[in-house]
């Protein structure tokens, strides 16, 4: 194809490879997977298939039934000889996985390496999590998904006790590569990097290993997001500001921002069915309030929300236009968009785009929309059903993860603060969040008043821990930049002679 449209199509391939730091690849296959119904047999199954090495990246695994299935599928297969090597998130292990657990893993082989624990050089360092949920089988297949492992993604039917929601994808072909790629940089991120012999090709062991062949039709880009990259980010709204048609959105703990908010009521105005399913109940109760503080500007430009009746709908996905659509782990807020380590696929395919566009439409039969009421205030258009045995639920997950109170607490900064700052007028669906805000700094007042000590101690002590952290942090650098000196010199006294 020639002409403008071919240079339209060219610019809006490098404007999205630009935003995302990631290329399209051709030549792959797809399988959508939804609910653990179908994501975990999958990846039992390439388990059982490894040959080689199993390369598992899990935000959380908790030590229960579910836990315990995986933990002795990956134990045989390394008594088998099968590198297995596995990444956990040390926020994530916090309150779900005993150090018994691993310890257990690695006797079997298993090199398990935990992630960004708390550090005394690093006051704040904790606050980045690794909530990538990513599994590879002998560099060949891949799987990507907002699921983590536990028994609340599995349900209990006799009790009547109903699965979360939840959407993974399968992948094989030359992508894979890049899913590979990604592991490794977090694998050295924790300790030694993947050995360099390991890429040479196993038979010759001389040159490196034949690129993975196409398996399919399917163009898509792997996005890797780090800390402060904000490549995802930048692509939702470039999404968001490119939709013609349709763009639906589907949540876990959607906070968004004040611009990603503005580009999805621009996408609205401007005619493009804008919709966003999100929980109505959630493991992080406070979460609701705060995703409800979001709906009224995007309300009030005509995007449609719904809250989805279920225990949880965990799931992380778009699809625009039915022909893109992305799978992955960044929910819609500054924590993951910013803060996190997360790993999602784009896909640019009308097929995979039907599929996603079917599956919303499938999950709006289990959800209540939300409307503006005459008064302007938030109301459910219908009752909506409460689903029997969901405080049972409630009460055998526990509480959740930091990014979620992170993204959290980000929103309760935004609402005090266009509160203060009189920047934004605020709806009732805020009322709440002012309120316990209100009462919050009322009692920290009086605390520091009455008690003076009980906040200047802790407040003392953090600066010393950070101004330590600063000192310790100046000296490795200045000790790296000394050998990095050193070893020039070295190199222009041999260049010399």
């Amino acid at each position: 194809m020639n002409g403008p449209a071919s240079s339209i199509s060219i610019f809006a391939e490098q404007a999205f490879w630009r935003a995302a730091g990631a290329r399209l690849i051709p030549g792959n296959s797809a399988r959508i997977l939804k609910d653990a119904t179908e994501n975990y047999p999958a990846w039992l199954e390439a388990i059982e298939s490894a040959r080689r090495t199993i390369h598992f990246e899990c935000y959380i695994i908790h030590e229960d039934e579910q836990g315990r299935v995986f933990a002795d599928a990956l134990a045989e297969k390394a008594r088998d000889g099968v590198r297995v090597r596995l990444i956990y998130d040390w926020m994530g292990a916090f309150n779900s996985t005993s150090n018994k657990f691993w310890r257990r893993l690695r006797r079997t082989g298993i090199e398990a390496r935990c992630f960004n624990p708390p550090r005394f050089d690093s006051p704040f360092g904790w606050l980045g999590r690794d909530h990538r949920k990513m599994l590879v089988i002998d560099g060949r297949v891949g799987f990507v998904s907002g699921l983590c492992l536990g028994l609340m993604w599995v349900g209990d039917p006799s009790a009547g006790i109903e699965p979360w929601r939840d959407t993974g994808i399968e992948i094989k072909g030359p992508a894979v590569t890049e899913l590979e790629r990604a592991f490794a940089q977090m694998w050295a991120s924790c300790g030694p990097p993947i050995p360099s012999e390991e890429f040479l090709d196993p038979i010759s062991r001389m040159r490196p290993v034949t690129p993975i062949p196409e398996a399919g039709a399917v163009p898509l880009r792997i996005v890797a997001s780090q800390p402060n990259s904000a490549g995802l980010y930048r692509l939702d709204q470039m999404i968001a500001a490119a939709a013609r048609e349709t763009l639906w959105l589907t949540d876990a703990y959607f906070a968004g921002t004040t611009p990603y908010i503005q580009a999805l009521s621009a996408a609205s105005r401007d005619g493009v069915d804008v919709r966003l399913l999100v929980p109505q109940a959630t493991d992080i109760p406070v979460m609701r309030a705060l995703s409800r503080s979001g709906y009224r500007p995007l309300l009030e430009s005509g995007v449609r929300v719904y809250e989805w009746n279920g225990p949880m709908i965990h799931a992380k996905t778009a699809v625009a236009d039915g022909r893109w659509a992305r799978v992955g782990s960044t929910n819609l807020n500054p924590a993951s968009w910013v803060n996190n380590w997360e790993l999602d696929v784009v896909i640019e395919d009308a097929r995979i785009g039907e599929e996603m566009e079917q599956m919303f439409l499938d999950d709006l039969e289990n959800a209540t929309e939300i409307v503006l009421t005459v008064e302007r205030r938030l109301a459910p258009a219908s009752k909506p059903e409460r689903r029997p045995g969901l405080q049972r639920m409630r009460e055998r997950i526990g509480g959740g993860s930091s990014s979620r109170a992170a993204a959290g607490a980000i929103q309760i900064g935004r609402t005090v603060g266009a509160a203060i700052t009189n920047r934004r007028p605020l709806g009732p669906a805020e009322a709440r969040i002012m309120g316990a805000s209100g009462l919050l700094l009322l009692a920290a007042s009086v605390v520091a008043v009455l008690w003076p000590r009980v906040v200047s101690w802790p407040l003392a002590v953090i600066g010393v821990w950070v101004a330590a952290s600063a000192f310790i942090r100046a000296f490795h650098l200045r000790r790296e930049g000394k050998k990095g000196e050193r070893k020039f010199k070295s190199i222009q006294d041999e260049a010399g002679q």
